[in-house]
């Protein structure tokens, strides 16, 4: 059974790997047999998550790449670095997002909505298309996008980023179809609320997390170690027969009326 989720030799980038769900799922990664790329735009959170992976692992399980995800020009050094150092990227995952804004659509500057599509949508479009030629040239890949819940449904308070999630979504479906003879698989995971420092605003505030918890049949909040494990069937052997699907992640908040 291990064998279907061994993931030894392969080589990850996981974009937003410094802290929260990228990081535990570079983590984990790792813990399967990858060699996990971490990058986010902290040069010195990057090399310290690297280090405790390595650490942790025992081996050179993790190597440091800090990369802005807004600089097409970072994603490019980080592609290049990545296939200099290891020869290859068989894994990819767009886990690093924006939302620089919490109100009502109506609201929103122009440069926030900008700012929220450039970074969750058109950069996760940059990235795909850098690493996906290796990918193609191979027959084998695993693309994997963290989406959102919030892509399934409106919001009063980031509606600009549900839609940005929505848009990966079909990001996902689009790209499965033009790559699945080739074998290259591209998928989407969607947490819903989850205890990290990019969700800080929703599940900090009382009345919000009350709201969400009170709906949520599993009665909790989720952790970003409960996500890592959906990455991991998704990268290896276990997950080779999906494509353009979404795997939701919510402790059933969805499944409520």
């Amino acid at each position: 059974m291990a064998s279907l989720f061994d993931l030894t030799g392969r080589v990850a980038i996981v974009t937003g790997s410094s802290r929260g769900i990228g990081r535990a799922i570079a983590e984990r990664l790792a813990e399967h047999g990858a060699t996990a790329v971490i990058s986010s735009r902290k040069a010195e959170a990057c090399a310290d998550t690297a280090a405790a992976i390595n650490r942790a692992q025992g081996r050179e399980a993790a190597k440091s790449i800090p990369a802005n995800i807004s600089s097409k020009e970072d994603l490019r050094r980080l592609v290049d670095e990545t296939n200099n150092a290891f020869g290859r990227i068989d894994i990819l995952v767009c886990n690093a997002a924006s939302n620089p804004y919490y109100g009502p659509m109506a609201g929103i500057s122009d440069e926030h909505f900008r700012k929220i599509l450039e970074n969750n949508v058109l950069a996760n479009h940059w990235l795909i298309q850098m690493v996906a030629p290796g990918m193609l040239a191979r027959n084998d890949g695993s693309i994997i996008i963290v989406a959102s819940i919030g892509g399934l449904k409106g919001s009063p308070v980031i509606g600009a980023y549900n839609v940005s999630k929505a848009a990966d979504f079909q990001l996902a479906r689009n790209l499965a179809i033009e790559w699945g003879n080739h074998n290259v698989r591209v998928n989407c995971i969607a947490p819903g609320l989850i205890r990290t420092d990019f969700a800080r605003a929703l599940w900090e505030n009382p009345e919000t997390l009350k709201s969400v918890t009170a709906r949520t049949p599993l009665g909790r909040i989720g952790e970003a170690d409960e996500i890592a494990g959906a990455a991991v069937y998704l990268a290896s052997k276990a997950g080779s027969f999906m494509t353009g699907q979404t795997i939701v992640i919510d402790g059933g908040a969805t499944i409520v009326g």
